[in-house]
């Protein structure tokens, strides 16, 4: 029990000591991941002013919150989680699971007949240490992720999504080539140092 008390204790040290961490807090922002999100979009010029996007797995909503205050009204942006947000001005939010029924049908009210041009996810599955069960849950939490774009992402639309090394990584980026023009691999310098996490971005969805 020490044992666990002091690998959380450390990893609280390096939490509060991470400088994204220090800028995050600096510049008001609610995760240091923000500053992942606003390095793919300035390379890849991913978010611009008109689009729809919905951002799945949003909670505590720092990707939300940098849409928001880059492009305000301008864009309009959906989060979608099961675990409760803080309201985020610009923002809708929609408390619940993205693949459950009523959860999809507050979604298309809220759209109101507009087309999704990207999709973002932040998202991991818990944690059981088991390689084996970890990657086959991811693998399964991917395939939603999939479908829910393959539904709702418009045709030329972009899909941008939260990876780790592995089996599940493999088999999302081989199912994209079938659905997706092209996709690109990044690393943004937010990522802490030794993480397996790495985000791909599927580039102009095909017709299906």
């Amino acid at each position: 029990m020490a044992q666990k008390g002091n690998k959380k204790g450390e990893w609280v040290r390096r939490h509060v000591n991470d400088a994204w961490v220090k800028r995050a807090v600096s510049q008001g922002y609610r995760s240091r991941a923000v500053y992942k999100l606003q390095e793919i979009d300035e390379q890849d010029k991913l978010i611009k002013s008109g689009m729809t996007i919905i951002d799945l797995g949003s909670t505590p909503g720092g990707w939300s919150q940098y849409i928001a205050r880059k492009h305000g009204s301008a864009c309009k942006t959906i989060a979608v989680d099961l675990i409760e947000m803080d309201n985020l001005d610009q923002v809708q939010f929609l408390h619940g699971d993205f693949q459950d029924p009523d959860i999809l049908k507050q979604l298309d009210e809220l759209l109101d007949g507009c087309q999704v041009d990207l999709v973002i996810s932040d998202m991991a599955p818990n944690i059981t240490g088991v390689r084996s069960v970890d990657e086959a849950q991811f693998e399964g939490l991917l395939d939603s992720v999939l479908y829910f774009s393959d539904l709702r992402l418009k045709v030329g639309g972009n899909l941008l999504v939260k990876l780790f090394e592995g089996s599940a990584a493999h088999y999302f980026r081989k199912e994209v080539r079938s659905r997706f023009q092209s996709g690109v691999v990044r690393k943004p310098n937010a990522s802490r140092p030794g993480s397996r996490e790495f985000y791909f971005l599927a580039k102009n969805k095909k017709p299906i």
